[in-house]
């Protein structure tokens, strides 16, 4: 069980690098923020689900 919490921690600190890097939020910023995320995975998943900077996709 502790390999599938594992996995999901992964699967989702991937997808917020990914949206961190694909924001318009400074160079600097982003990475703090991925740094964050990499160092800390589930504090720092959480914290960018409140805090940090989302992806900006263009749609159209």
């Amino acid at each position: 069980m502790g390999y599938l919490f594992g996995i999901i921690i992964f699967v989702l600190d991937v997808w917020a690098i990914a949206s961190v890097i694909n924001s318009n939020a400074e160079r600097t910023n982003k990475i703090i923020w991925v740094l964050l995320i990499a160092v800390l995975p589930v504090i720092g998943l959480i914290a960018w689900w409140f805090a940090g900077p989302k992806a900006n996709y263009n749609r159209g």
